[in-house]
């Protein structure tokens, strides 16, 4: 496999026509290389429109819903990232060559090992990789400029709100398969929240999501 040419053609093919044009994204998709955080057993589906499946039963993004949470959560210089869900390691990549430094939590102790592995050999070192239970946020570190959830909510936690500073963004996936949406959740004071939603997709519920209570009669 010519490993530029499906670079390119994942990018012309998969990610352009989901209106990802940040030339910055669009550079950063060649900087940050995607094959070095999949794992060997899916490295010929590394620039394929598929979930990859990771251990304990996680998956990376498809590649498209990566680039457009990266564009529209438009990270700057100055600011402090939290990223729920570790997983590969390679959103925490994407977000850490954009943002000052990058706090990522993961769950499970093996998927921590392995995004530590994969971002030091990727020579990204302003990422901490942290175990633990993130669903309901980090206390350490709070408040952030942004918080993005890799995997889908059922609901949006009030904890993650309250950690995002006034002037700041989350990025999260909502709702319950197979009708799911990514929404920017802009924080515009002390009480109030902007939420716009951009796009449906379908990914895996989070690792220790809350879930709504269901009435039973």
């Amino acid at each position: 496999m010519n490993i530029e040419q499906a670079r390119f053609n994942m990018i012309e093919q998969q990610i352009r026509p989901w209106n990802v044009l940040d030339q910055d994204v669009l550079d950063l998709l060649h900087i940050v290389k995607r094959e070095g955080f999949v794992p060997v057993a899916y490295q010929n589906l590394a620039f394929a429109d598929v979930e990859i499946p990771l251990p304990g039963g996680e998956a990376m993004f498809t590649p498209k819903v990566e680039a457009r949470i990266v564009q529209e959560v438009a990270v700057k210089k100055h600011e402090n990232v939290l990223e729920i869900g570790a997983g590969s390691g390679y959103m925490a990549a994407l977000l850490a060559h954009k943002a000052r430094h990058v706090t990522t939590v993961e769950i499970l102790p093996e998927t921590k090992a392995l995004a530590e592995h994969n971002l030091a050999r990727a020579g990204v070192t302003n990422v901490t990789v942290e175990l633990g239970d993130g669903a309901q946020g980090w206390d350490q570190g709070a408040p952030y400029d942004v918080i993005v959830v890799s995997g889908g909510l059922p609901m949006l936690p009030e904890s993650l709100l309250k950690q995002v500073k006034v002037g700041g963004r989350l990025a999260v996936i909502l709702g319950d398969a197979p009708a799911m949406s990514f929404n920017i959740v802009t924080r515009v004071s002390e009480t109030a929240y902007d939420t716009v939603k951009l796009f449906e997709t379908n990914v895996k519920t989070l690792s220790g999501a809350q879930t709504p209570s269901r009435f039973q009669f």
